[in-house]
């Protein structure tokens, strides 16, 4: 605008005044949408509790593994070696033709639990066993922590501590019934006869368990 004819200087053409309108009133949804960042898997546990996770998982395995394996206790029978848990055994005497004993070499599981030699031994495979199936839930619901998001609160961590605590004791519980076993006769021919509760003669046991 001229200050001395109060007159605009350039006539502003109705093409200018379209395109001043269409910027500002332009619709949102022609406007560019900027790229989503790829979302991340994202953690419920910090560096300790992945650290804890880590540990609960070789400890369950661990314990589940040597429950399971029948390497418990080792001696010989009929000149080969023999080896027990709680519900398996390696190498076991049949009658064979002339009603003699022979030896059949190989691994398996009691054919029922009420085949287990003793009562102590069938009280240590369910307590045991027990013990490692509550070891491997809180191990697996740790491992999912790990990569899920708020699934592990500060409460809930304390209540998988507690049953951890549990599945301890009862795994401790099984071992202290094992030796109470070593008096069935099946033991007592590996063991030369002279096995007893918390004795076991001529076998060993294995201290790892």
């Amino acid at each position: 605008m001229n200050p001395r004819t109060g007159r605009l200087d350039e006539k502003i053409s109705p093409w200018n005044l379209h395109a001043n309108f269409s910027i500002w009133c332009r619709d949102p949804t022609d406007l560019p949408i900027p790229a989503e960042k790829p979302e991340t898997m994202r953690s419920s546990l910090t560096l300790v509790g992945t650290l804890w996770a880590f540990l609960s998982l070789v400890t369950a395995l661990a314990s589940s593994t040597s429950y399971f394996l029948p390497y418990w206790l080792f001696g010989s029978q009929l000149g080969k070696p023999v080896s027990f848990s709680t519900f398996r055994r390696c190498n076991y005497p049949v009658r064979g033709e002339g009603h003699s004993l022979i030896m059949v070499e190989e691994c398996g599981r009691y054919a029922s639990f009420s085949a287990i030699p003793s009562l102590a031994w069938q009280m240590c495979t369910v307590v045991t066993g027990a013990g490692c199936a509550l070891l491997l839930l809180v191990a697996l619901a740790a491992v999912l922590g790990c990569c899920m998001e708020e699934l592990i609160s500060r409460m809930m961590g304390r209540c998988m501590g507690a049953a951890q605590f549990v599945g301890g004791l009862l795994i401790s519980s099984g071992c202290a019934l094992y030796p109470l076993g070593w008096n069935s006769p099946e033991i007592m021919q590996t063991c030369g006869n002279v096995s007893n509760q918390f004795q076991l003669g001529k076998v060993a046991w294995e201290e790892w368990q």
